[in-house]
């Protein structure tokens, strides 16, 4: 799988996205998120990696345990993914709409 199909993949599951969203709220450890779910730690644990796996979020080491964070360049990888995909989806609607009608035999 692509890194954009999974990223997009990775975000397509309802809780994992109610993780991303705490985690682009501010950087959160896996305690902290767990607490505003209702999934346990282990849930959150496997969220978290198939977050970083996609680059979505990445962890920073503090004391015992890791702060997590939005990684900037996987969510500009996304950014520019959508970027394109509505470009080209515009682009062909716009041609659609200027075609002239075919004419009724």
């Amino acid at each position: 799988m692509t890194n954009d199909i999974a990223q997009l993949a990775a975000l397509a599951d309802p809780t994992r996205r109610a993780v991303f969203e705490l985690v682009a709220e501010r950087p959160r450890s896996v305690a902290e998120i767990k607490r505003a779910l209702p999934v346990t730690q282990s849930a959150v644990s496997q969220h978290l990696r198939v977050l970083r796996e996609a680059q979505l979020v990445r962890a920073e080491p503090k004391g015992a345990s890791n702060i997590y964070h939005i990684d900037p360049d996987g969510l500009a990888r996304l950014r520019a993914e959508l970027d394109r995909f509505w470009s080209k989806t515009l682009a062909a609607y716009r041609t659609a709409v200027e075609e002239p009608p075919e004419e009724a035999q």
